[in-house]
């Protein structure tokens, strides 16, 4: 006699390839997932810092003559600023405001720097090697008056 097997359902087999492919398929996904993570906090720091670039020249730009003159006549390590964006006891960035004077013109460049950098205890160090130390931000404008 001829028995027909009717069978329903999955094998072993099938089910176990089934699952390997999904797998494979969240597992790409959540790849992606994490990628587009890190891209957007990296977009967030840098646009953190061109935020504070701006600020910085913004605030200047309010100066007199004679209060232009004096912030001139500080050092780079008086205008070398470590910042906690979000006041949560952490040093985000670090703002290092380059002054340059000629009679009445101003060349000013603003630095800014991210977390990992505070602890170079120099300024000029990292303005001296800026394909190395990279900065988040940088600014460069003229204040004339």
């Amino acid at each position: 006699m001829n028995q027909k097997k009717h069978t329903h359902g999955f094998s072993l087999i099938e089910v176990l390839v089934g699952i390997f492919l999904v797998a494979v398929a969240v597992l790409g996904l959540a790849e992606l997932f994490l990628l587009s993570v890190a891209n957007n906090q990296q977009a967030d720091r840098v646009a953190n810092a061109t935020f504070l670039a701006q600020q910085q020249i913004d605030w200047l730009r309010g100066f007199t003559l004679d209060e232009l003159n004096v912030y001139a006549g500080t050092t780079l390590q008086q205008r070398d600023e470590i910042i906690d964006l979000n006041w949560d006891g952490t040093n985000d960035f670090r703002r290092i405001t380059v002054f340059a004077a000629a009679a009445d013109t101003f060349q000013v460049s603003i630095h800014v720097f991210s977390a990992e950098k505070i602890s170079i205890a120099s300024p000029s160090v990292l303005l001296a090697d800026p394909v190395r130390y990279r900065p988040r931000a940088m600014i460069t404008t003229i204040i004339t008056r």
